[in-house]
């Protein structure tokens, strides 16, 4: 069984189909892409995954779990974590302080014992200082766990909203154009960061992206979105020579 099954899912705003009749079957381990032209449905579709909206029909199955209905947070405790297009980071906390943030979606100990330092608190405090680094290793970014994330150069801000993610423990990360932004050199180490963390911590990783040579060079399996619906689906090699993505992409 897939790890993610999306059935006929779709949306619509007024008079606008958003997204329509998706369908998509991710299985664990894989890391497959989202794409299509600006407009497509694309981040739409993550936000259907995600419980920002509600679709208007269809199914969204993780790990054999219903996820229509929930609200973020529990999707995100379900196991589904994203970045965003434009990132989105505490800037006013530390480098550390913002994957303990996400680390904080499985703290155990209580409100009071929080609030006095009793207990549990102590010493999961410790232990999430010690996750948080390891996580931040992963990133080259322990070096720099005490810095404002404001202060970070923008190539190293999305590499901690990746961190941060990941910090939730998911089963399926969703990367929401992890490269905007970047320069090449940034690109090529964002796409070793990506296989690396599928490869070392055994994640399902869906992402939208437009860089084209960053999909082809690690992306197994990709969607294609066109005006909200599915346009093609398969190989990267097949479906980057497509007549039909082609045609999309240009606009022809």
């Amino acid at each position: 069984m897939a790890l993610l099954e999306v059935k006929h899912l779709g949306i619509s705003f007024g008079g606008l189909r958003a997204v329509d009749d998706l369908n998509m079957s991710i299985e664990q381990g894989s890391l497959v892409g989202l794409i299509g032209p600006n407009g497509a449905g694309k981040t739409t579709a993550f936000n259907l995954l995600t419980g920002v909206y509600a679709p208007s029909e269809g199914t969204i199955v993780l790990d054999g779990e219903s996820l229509v209905g929930k609200a973020p947070t529990e999707i995100c405790k379900s196991g589904i974590a994203r970045t965003f297009q434009n990132i989105r980071l505490f800037t006013k906390m530390t480098v550390l302080d913002n994957v303990k943030v996400a680390l904080h979606n499985h703290v155990e100990y209580s409100l009071a014992e929080s609030f006095f330092h009793l207990g549990k608190f102590s010493k999961r405090e410790k232990e999430m200082d010690e996750r948080a680094i390891d996580i931040l290793k992963v990133f080259d970014l322990d070096g720099q766990a005490d810095v404002l994330a404001s202060n970070l150069p923008y190539g190293k801000q999305r590499k901690l909203e990746i961190a941060r993610a990941l910090a939730t423990e998911p089963k399926l990360l969703l990367l929401d154009e992890p490269a905007a932004g970047m320069n090449p050199n940034e690109t090529q180490e964002l796409m070793d960061t990506i296989q690396l963390i599928r490869d070392k911590f055994h994640i399902t990783i869906l992402l939208i992206e437009h860089d084209m040579k960053l999909v082809s060079g690690i992306c197994e399996y990709l969607y294609v979105l066109n005006f909200g619906m599915e346009l093609a689906h398969g190989e990267p090699a097949v479906v980057l020579n497509d007549p039909k993505v082609i045609t999309a992409y240009l606009g022809e």
